[in-house]
């Protein structure tokens, strides 16, 4: 008796999970409000120029982050006026709990857990609740010359972005901040992760484009344009960057 008592408890509390996680998932592509997103920028070294870089960050530094997903949504015939609305928030004193890379499902879904929890103790904000909260972790250039990976969490609503806090590449780092919160709304890689190359055609701006390369425009969720069969570049800001059509019918721009 106690241990059907025990399995009809752990379903109830998996259905309650799955309903709440499909309630969050339709709520936050339905595009008939705007999404909230909420940036914490956390330093990953102790420089001063990271320091400095990230207290003169302000909410007016990721404008094109709205105004890329505006032009795009217009593009998809959204209404919403402004589809996102990207604020800076207080930096986070304190780095993420650290993907568990190449590890076994088992720990994913404990970090992932982890995650969520540190990412609820850290990113409480004055006014609305954001609906997404993107920890973006600056490093000084002159420190290290490449970052960790990346990541987006659909379940959550967390993003976690590494770049650099250099002004040089601002544009850059907005272009990562796009592709990862495009994650946490559903849209998944366009590109081949053996090669980091684009996957034709839904990674390519242009699958259409004759000739075919070098592309004009890199897909966001590829996140490089293609310039031949064995190379890509990454794109020099948002301008260079479109929604291609798996994308938007992932994050249900396009039905």
């Amino acid at each position: 008796m106690f241990k059907k008592v025990r399995i009809a408890i752990l379903l109830l509390i998996l259905i309650n999970v799955g309903v709440g996680a499909w309630l969050t998932r339709a709520r936050t592509t339905s595009w008939e409000r705007p999404l909230r997103v909420a940036v914490f920028p956390i330093a990953a070294d102790a420089s001063p120029a990271t320091g400095g870089y990230i207290a003169a960050l302000t909410t007016e530094t990721f404008a094109s982050v709205d105004d890329f997903f505006r032009e795009e949504g217009k593009r998809y015939g959204l209404t919403l006026s402004h589809p996102v609305e990207v604020r800076v928030a207080h930096r986070v004193d304190g780095l993420p709990p650290p993907p568990p890379y190449g590890e076994s499902g088992l720990s994913v879904l404990l970090w992932s857990l982890q995650m969520r929890f540190w990412a609820w103790q850290h990113g409480e904000v004055e006014g609305p609740a954001p609906h997404v909260r993107m920890f973006v972790i600056f490093h000084d250039p002159k420190l290290s010359t490449t970052v960790p990976h990346s990541l987006g969490l659909q379940k959550g609503l967390i993003g976690v972005v590494h770049a650099f806090a250099s002004e040089e590449q601002t544009a850059q780092n907005k272009v990562v901040v796009a592709h990862e919160l495009l994650h946490t709304v559903g849209a998944t890689d366009k590109y081949d992760p053996a090669t980091n190359l684009p996957v034709f055609p839904d990674g390519y701006g242009d699958p259409d484009q004759q000739p075919l390369l070098p592309q004009r425009f890199a897909e966001i969720m590829a996140g490089r344009v293609a310039v031949s069969k064995t190379e890509a570049e990454m794109p020099a800001n948002l301008g260079a960057v479109l929604v291609g059509t798996a994308t938007a019918r992932e994050i249900n721009w396009v039905r």
